[in-house]
């Protein structure tokens, strides 16, 4: 523990004159702030002067105003920081430094990673006091460490453009692939075959939003594609779920792989026929690679669990049940805010691990208040705004007997509704609902009860 003293007593990372070489560059040349934007934020800065100027510099830049002295100092002073600052003698002295605004790039970088380095000796030092929490489980220190450390990660410096010409060879390889497949479906099938003959599957990097109103089946749906895609095409699937328990997804999966009645099994009136079949399919679920986690609340923390996940077993499709209990990392007044937040965050882990991520959402009640057509829109989505602007695919799930009982002309028939498709086209299809074993089917007349 002595190593551990001396490390956090001493001075932590930092480069003043790099600092100070960013900002002389910006008032310099102020198009040289476009380049720092893309790199840092206020708070990489270490000296409180420097990210006070930042800011100011920042503001300004927001408001397309010029960034010279007299600019920033009036922003300042209205502020009440231009003395906290070193005042306007201080930010000329900044300009006398820097000859040229040309390595602001370069200075930038070092900036940065002198803050990641600090961000990383703070982390660490609480990933040490938490490890002297007795209180706390391994696994669920493990998940809290490696969710603080992707933290940081996601702060490097992203990427920025490239060239058509770098990533035309990539696409012309895809193509010849995808003419050597011809294939109807190209991405991963999720067993129902009109779904995928209008999607052509599930595609890495996609947001794929399921919505409907509660007792349509939503979950039972996700349920049906996550045991078609690990039995069938023997593809890792990682199922994240604030609904319910591990121990009632895995009985309701159970129930709809061995299709025995689910009321009678969770009663125990079910008879030896159904044990058997209940027998038969505990052993094809017991070999298929699905996961599941009942104790997340955040994209960090799925982030991080899937990563590990897909570092040791592979993964092929996460499913998140569901959006609107998820939690969000930032303080927001308004939940819009914070859904548009994990929003963006789902649709960036989908692209960050390459695998298509479905997420159910609530619906609001609007679609209940429509005439004789209550199917749902786009508009029904709670929160919608970010949401349907982020997913890449959009699932509405509909049953009219839900609505109108005995008087339903489509019993055992559900509407599902692709209400938006950013790379197809849009449409309906049915399924077969076989509600006594909570199970979704590819549509056949016959099958309907």
């Amino acid at each position: 523990m002595r190593e551990i003293d001396i490390a956090l007593d001493r001075l932590p990372p930092q480069n003043i004159e790099a600092e100070q070489s960013v900002l002389g560059a910006i008032l310099l040349e102020n198009e040289a702030i476009a380049e720092a934007i893309e790199i840092l934020s206020p708070d990489d800065f270490y000296r409180d002067a420097h990210r006070r100027i930042f800011r100011g510099m920042f503001d300004l830049y927001e408001k397309n105003e010029p960034i010279d002295l007299i600019t920033l100092t009036e922003q300042l002073s209205r502020k009440g920081q231009l003395e906290e600052v070193g005042g306007a003698s201080y930010i000329s002295s900044i300009i006398s430094l820097v000859p040229t605004s040309a390595n602001i790039k370069y200075h930038s970088k070092i900036v940065k990673e002198k803050a990641l380095l600090r961000n990383l000796i703070r982390t660490a030092t609480e990933i040490v006091s938490m490890s002297y929490d007795e209180g706390l489980e391994v696994n669920e220190l493990l998940d809290r460490a490696e969710t603080k450390i992707f933290s940081i990660s996601e702060k490097m410096v992203k990427s920025s453009f490239v060239h058509v010409k770098e990533v035309l060879k990539g696409t012309i390889d895809l193509v010849d692939k995808l003419y050597d497949k011809r294939e109807s479906i190209t991405g991963l099938p999720t067993g129902f075959i009109d779904l995928d003959l209008l999607t052509t599957g599930l595609h890495p990097g996609e947001l794929i939003v399921v919505g409907a109103r509660p007792g349509m089946g939503k979950t039972s749906f996700c349920l049906n594609i996550a045991s078609y895609v690990a039995i069938e095409v023997k593809v890792p699937v990682a199922i994240f779920s604030l609904e319910m328990t591990k121990e009632l997804i895995v009985l309701r999966m159970l129930c709809s792989e061995a299709e025995v009645d689910a009321k009678s099994i969770r009663s125990g009136y079910h008879s030896k026929e159904d044990y058997r079949k209940l027998v038969n399919a505990a052993g094809r679920l017991a070999e298929a690679p699905i996961y599941i986690d009942d104790s997340f609340n955040s994209v960090l923390e799925i982030r991080a669990k899937a990563r590990r996940l897909k570092a040791e077993h592979g993964l092929g499709l996460i499913i998140i049940d569901y959006l609107q209990l998820m939690r969000s990392e930032g303080t927001y007044t308004q939940r819009e805010q914070a859904i548009s937040e994990i929003s963006r965050s789902l649709k960036a882990l989908a692209k960050d691990l390459s695998v298509p991520v479905i997420v159910i959402s609530q619906l609001n009640r609007s679609c209940e208040q429509r005439g004789e057509d209550k199917h749902p829109i786009l508009a029904d989505l709670r929160e919608s705004g970010a949401i349907e602007q982020d997913a890449d695919t959009i699932l509405f799930l509909y049953r009219d007997e839900y609505y109108k009982k005995d008087k339903s002309t489509e019993k055992g028939v559900a509407d599902l509704d692709v209400a938006k498709q950013r790379n197809g086209p849009v449409g309906r299809r049915k399924l077969t609902f076989l509600d006594k074993f909570t199970k979704f089917k590819t549509y056949t007349a016959r099958e309907v009860f």
